[in-house]
């Protein structure tokens, strides 16, 4: 079995219906009523390893397989230095992935022709900025290089090995506190970053969800100053 094909049997498990089920803390989180309801699409892009092998030597499977994710500029209103995967609103009389291929491409410089789109994952609620969310996930068949397209919309855009965000001693507990109230995600310290919140949680359920996850601890804790 690849990670491919496990990507694909969760992604035809979730339109049956019989994907294991989500983390109950997503049930937590919704848009405000009444608000403008904000629609926004992001890419989810695995692909083969590239030639920057894993920093961890723990024999986790899959071993050769990365992700695409970027750092979000520090002057941004939304969001500013958080770790995000490619993606954004979805603009009038576009489909969801074609805006997330747009986004992928004005992000990061990838080629979107050689993108294998695998499906759309369930819509996902996003309160700061009251965003409703659909992750696209996909393949790298062909890959390109990518870079920093626009420094004011992103710091760095870099490729995570698999195996470093499924490494236990990279995983934690991130917690913020903001506006007197305390929220805890699933965390992956990475490449001198924490990738925390919304794509911390994104990637955490992921990984359940295709048995690769490994069990870390809980209760080590990072706190986050923002």
């Amino acid at each position: 079995m690849t990670a491919r094909q496990d990507l694909i049997d969760l992604v035809a498990a979730m339109e049956a219906g019989t994907a294991p089920a989500p983390d109950p803390r997503w049930r937590e989180l919704d848009v405000a009523p009444g608000e403008r309801i904000r629609r926004a699409a992001i890419l989810m892009l695995f692909g083969a390893l590239d030639n920057v092998p894993a920093a961890s030597v723990k024999l986790l499977a899959p071993a050769d397989l990365d992700v695409l994710l970027l750092q979000r500029a520090q002057t941004l209103d939304d969001h500013p230095g958080l770790v995000a995967f490619p993606g954004g609103g979805i603009d009038p009389g576009e489909s969801v992935i074609e805006a997330a291929l747009r986004e992928g491409e004005e992000e990061t410089g990838l080629n979107p022709a050689g993108v294998e789109v695998l499906g759309i994952m369930p819509e996902l609620a996003l309160p700061r900025g009251n965003f409703l969310v659909k992750p696209v996930l996909a393949w790298w068949a062909a890959q390109s290089p990518v870079r920093v397209v626009d420094y004011g919309e992103s710091a760095q855009v870099f490729r995570v090995p698999v195996r470093d965000l499924l490494d236990p001693d990279n995983r934690v507990t991130a917690t913020v506190s903001r506006a007197g109230e305390t929220f805890e995600s699933p965390a992956f310290t990475v490449n001198g970053l924490v990738v925390w919140g919304f794509t911390g949680m994104i990637l955490s359920q992921l990984f359940d969800q295709l048995g690769w996850a490994v069990p870390w601890d809980r209760t080590r804790r990072h706190v986050l100053e923002v």
